[in-house]
């Protein structure tokens, strides 16, 4: 067992930093320094691409015009629309505002029929910057990467905060790697700190990429944890290990 945040950085090279990490079923945001994950600095966020695949659907549910589409909307093809006809608008309250700003796009279901997007392409991933649309009282992706940072001892943070990197299918969206930096900046602004991220375009698989590379080299051994650890301490283990 490894940390998904920590073999994120290893996929782009690095083993200190700050992974953002926005999978199927949860977003983390983990602070790492010389290999060894900051616990007091990592976050979770229940909002990740199974609820956003939901949240598309509600979406078409309330405002499509081709109802007799729908019923084609299993979980792999909400998926796949979501994939190829989504991405995250830099303006989002603008966007709402401008009917048509964005061209829509048209999707083919399983059985044939088209369907068409408009303001639902970018109306989809937003919850991953504002959970309150899917009535969750609870900060957005960005805003617990800021708070994990604020988090880093002073000594570390500079190292951190220069190795910003992105994983996890969520954060292939087109617009996300631009969209977390505008955020991130806004909330560092003033402080004169200039944030950028790093966006592999493989990322959507870097943190099985990184645990090839992690296991590769012995000089990262002691940053995970073997079977037979696990079986002489237990699972409490984990918490000391990680």
């Amino acid at each position: 067992l490894a940390n998904s945040g920590f073999l994120s950085l290893c996929a782009h090279g690095r083993v200190t930093g700050l992974a953002v990490e926005a999978g199927a079923a949860v977003s983390h945001v983990t602070s790492v320094w010389g290999g060894q994950t900051l616990r007091k600095a990592t976050r979770s966020l229940e909002v990740a691409g199974d609820h956003l695949s939901r949240h598309l659907h509600g979406l078409l549910l309330q405002s499509h015009t081709e109802p007799s589409a729908l019923p084609a909307l299993t979980k792999k093809v909400l998926t796949q629309l979501k994939e190829q006809c989504c991405y995250v608008s830099l303006d989002y309250e603008g966007d709402l505002q401008e009917e048509g700003s964005h061209p829509p796009a048209r999707f083919q279901t399983p059985d044939g029929r088209w369907i068409s997007l408009g303001k639902e392409r970018f109306c989809c991933p937003e919850p991953l910057f504002r959970p309150k649309l899917l009535r969750l009282s609870c900060p957005g992706l960005h805003q617990l990467a800021w708070q994990s940072l604020q988090t880093v001892p002073e000594q570390a943070r500079r190292h951190v905060l220069g190795n910003i990197v992105l994983s996890g299918g969520s954060s292939m969206f087109p617009g996300f790697p631009e969209r977390m930096c505008l955020e991130l900046n806004l909330l560092f602004r003033g402080t004169g700190v200039h944030v950028e991220v790093l966006a592999n375009p493989r990322r959507g698989s870097a943190v099985w990429a990184g645990g090839s590379m992690a296991a590769s080299l012995t000089s990262f051994q002691h940053s995970w944890m073997t079977k037979g650890e696990y079986q002489e301490h237990g699972t409490e283990y984990v918490h000391t290990k990680f």
